[in-house]
C-alpha cells in the first residue's frame, strides 16, 4: 500500500531531533552542519533565542483570528518593511508561491485599473523558478514541471536569462510587465547582470509596464542587502518574498508601490491564514535581526570571504568542481561530476547542502554563518571531494 505521506519528495534517510545555530542532532544523534538552511529559509539558524521568544509568546495570547479583523502584529511588520524598502504597502500570505500569485494578480489588476485591460501579460525567463501552483508552474516554464497538470496557465511568455535585445523583442502591446529572480536559485545559482536589471527598468519605463521580482530564496538579506536588486541600484514596482522572512515559520509578503497597492481592494485578493498574528510575531523578530546594525554588513563580508573559499575548492579539486557561483550567502559549486554523488558525500562528511540545477552543488547557510563556519564548511566539502577523486 501507499505510504500516508505522498510520494511527492525524494527524501533523504534522515532525519533531525533537535538544533542550535548552524548545527543539527539527527535522531541517531550525529550533528551535521547545515548549509542548507531548509532551502536558504531558517536565516536565523535553529533556535534562535529572538525567534522562539517571538513564537512562544505570541502562541500564549493568540495564534489566529483571520483578516476579518485588525492583527496588530501585521501590520507592524508591514510598517517595518515598508521603512526599509522601496515599497509603500504589503499583502501577507503564507508562502513564495502564493507571494508570486499575488505579484501576478497586482500587475495585471493594475494596468486593468489603469485603463489597459488587455495588458495580461508577463515576460518571464528561461530556468526560472517562480513556484509550484498552476499560474506559478506556466510562469516557471520548466516542461518538467508542467507536465501531467494540463494545458499551461496563458499569459506568461519566456526569453533568455540576461538578454535585453530578447525581452524589447518580446513586449507586445498586451504585455503588462516583467517577472525575474536577481539571482535564479532552482536553476543553479545564476546571477542577473546588474546592467541587465538596469536595462529592464528602463524598458518598464519606457514601455508603461511594471517591473517584478521574485526574491523569495535571494531576500531577507540572503545576499548581503535586505533585497538583492539593490546592488543594481534600481527600485522595482513589486516584490515577492517568502522563504528567510519567517526564518522557518510559514510567511511570505508582496511588497509593492501604492501606484499597484491601491487596487488591491476588498474582494480582489485574499487569503485565510496569510499575515497572522503568529506568523507576524515570528516575521517580525527575524527582520528586526537583520535590520540590526551590523548584521548585513556581518552578511556581506563572511559571503566574500565564503566566496574565495569556494574559488580555492576549484582549484583544490579540479576534477571535481569546475565554477564557484553567488554571491553573499547564496552560493553554489558547478561540479564536474554528478552533482548529487558530490551531495552524498558532504552529508557523509556531516554538512548538509542542496542539489540546483546545472549540476551545482547549493550552498547557502543560515545568514548567522561566521567565517570559520565556512571554513568548517569547506574542509568537508574538501574531504568529500577527496574521497570522490580517489574512489
Amino acid at each position: 500500500m501507499i505510504a500516508s505521506i505522498m510520494p511527492n519528495y525524494k527524501r533523504f534517510d534522515l532525519a533531525f531531533d533537535h538544533g542550535e545555530g548552524l548545527w543539527l542532532t539527527g535522531t541517531d544523534g550525529r550533528r551535521y552542519l547545515d548549509f542548507g538552511a531548509g532551502i536558504a529559509v531558517s536565516s536565523l539558524g535553529h533556535s534562535h533565542p529572538a525567534l522562539v521568544k517571538a513564537i512562544t509568546e505570541q502562541a500564549g495570547k493568540v495564534i489566529h483570528v483571520s483578516n476579518l479583523y485588525q492583527v496588530p502584529q501585521a501590520r507592524a511588520l508591514a510598517d517595518l518593511l515598508v521603512a526599509n524598502s522601496f515599497a509603500d504597502s504589503v499583502l501577507f500570505c503564507n508562502s513564495g508561491a502564493e507571494a508570486n500569485e499575488g505579484l501576478i494578480k497586482l500587475i495585471r489588476r493594475a494596468q486593468y485599473r489603469n485603463g489597459h485591460p488587455e495588458r495580461t501579460r508577463i515576460i518571464c525567463f528561461s530556468n526560472a523558478f517562480h513556484g509550484r501552483t498552476l499560474a506559478t508552474i506556466s510562469a516557471t516554464g520548466n516542461p518538467a514541471y508542467l507536465e501531467g497538470f494540463g494545458t499551461p496557465v496563458d499569459g506568461f511568455d519566456h526569453v533568455p536569462f540576461n538578454d535585453i535585445d530578447a525581452v524589447r523583442a518580446a513586449v507586445t502591446d498586451q504585455t503588462a510587465g516583467i517577472l525575474l529572480e536577481p539571482v535564479q536559485g532552482e536553476s543553479g545559482i545564476r546571477a542577473a547582470h546588474h546592467e541587465f536589471l538596469r536595462q529592464l527598468r528602463a524598458l518598464c519605463d519606457e514601455k508603461g509596464l511594471y517591473l517584478g521580482i521574485d526574491e523569495v530564496q535571494s531576500g531577507m538579506g540572503r545576499t548581503g542587502t535586505l533585497f538583492a536588486f539593490e546592488q543594481a541600484g534600481i527600485t522595482p514596482d513589486v516584490v515577492s518574498s517568502a522563504k528567510g522572512i519567517g526564518g522557518g515559520f510559514p510567511l511570505g509578503a508582496v511588497l509593492a508601490r501604492e501606484e499597484l497597492a491601491r487596487h488591491l481592494t476588498p474582494g480582489t485578493h485574499g487569503t485565510t491564514y496569510g499575515g497572522n498574528p503568529l506568523a507576524c510575531a515570528a516575521g517580525l523578530a527575524v527582520v528586526k535581526e537583520i535590520l540590526a546594525p551590523g548584521f548585513l554588513d556581518h552578511v556581506r563580508r563572511t559571503g566574500q570571504a565564503f566566496g574565495e573559499m569556494l574559488q580555492k575548492c576549484v582549484t583544490d579539486h579540479p576534477a571535481i568542481f569546475e565554477e564557484a557561483r553567488g554571491v553573499g550567502l547564496m552560493r553554489g559549486l558547478r561540479c564536474r561530476i554528478p552533482a548529487g554523488d558530490v551531495l552524498a558525500a558532504v552529508m557523509a562528511e556531516g554538512l548538509l547542502a542542496i542539489g540546483a540545477g546545472d549540476n551545482v552543488l547549493r550552498l547557502v547557510p543560515p545568514l548567522i554563518a561566521t567565517e570559520a563556519d565556512c571554513q568548517e564548511a569547506c574542509t568537508r566539502i574538501g574531504r568529500a571531494a577527496h574521497a570522490l577523486a580517489n574512489k
